[in-house]
């Protein structure tokens, strides 16, 4: 989907289209985590579908946990979901710069003449 080194540089315009579908693709990863800490807090927890939004959300977003978790189970699910939030931030923020640190590197590597065409 990228151009190769020996390729010239994509138009602004395409780039932007790019940078607008990985994130999409990451957007998409996002509310699939979400999903995932909502039903496991609504299921293992037994929290309020609200709560379980609200729990997923802060955990995802890197702010910690709201309610107090009572059961061996839900404690369990929360440590393992906080791990998962912290690999999907990682993916997610590989998935959004990836085009960008593309561009600037395949910039470097253009020569002058492929910068006329």
């Amino acid at each position: 989907m990228l151009e190769r080194k020996n390729q010239t540089l994509a138009p602004v315009s395409l780039f932007v289209k790019r940078l607008a579908i990985y994130i999409s693709i990451a957007g998409a990863l996002v509310f699939i985590a979400l999903f995932i800490g909502m039903a496991g807090y609504h299921w293992v927890a037994e929290l309020a579908w609200i709560d379980a939004l609200l729990n997923a959300s802060m955990i995802l977003g890197g702010m910690g946990q709201v309610n107090t978790l009572t059961s061996d189970g839900a404690k369990l699910f929360a440590s393992a979901y906080a791990l998962f939030s912290g690999l999907v931030f990682i993916a997610v923020m590989g998935i959004v710069f990836s085009p960008i640190i593309h561009r600037i590197l395949h910039k470097f590597h253009v020569d002058e003449t492929d910068l006329k065409k």
